[in-house]
C-alpha cells in the first residue's frame, strides 16, 4: 500500500512540474529554486510515508534553540 502512495505522489509531482515548468521561460534561477524546493518536498513526502514517526520541523527548531533559551533565561 505504501508503494501506491509513492506512485501517487510521484504522479502528482510530475503533473505539477509539467504544468509549472513552461511558466519559467528564461528564468534559470527561478527554475533552479523551484526544482530544489520541489525535490526537497518530494523526498520529505516519501520519507514520511515510510517513516511516519519522523519529527517535524518545529521539533527540530525546538531542539536547536532550546540551549539558547536556557542561556537567555539567566
Amino acid at each position: 500500500m505504501k508503494w501506491v502512495s509513492v506512485l501517487g505522489i510521484t504522479l502528482l509531482v510530475t503533473a505539477i512540474t509539467l504544468l509549472e515548468w513552461p511558466k519559467f521561460s528564461h528564468l534559470s534561477k527561478e527554475k533552479m529554486a523551484f526544482a530544489a524546493l520541489f525535490m526537497i518536498g518530494y523526498v520529505l513526502a516519501i520519507l514520511l510515508i515510510f517513516y511516519p514517526e519522523l519529527p517535524g520541523p518545529t521539533q527540530m527548531a525546538t531542539a536547536i534553540y532550546k540551549p539558547f533559551a536556557k542561556i537567555l533565561e539567566r
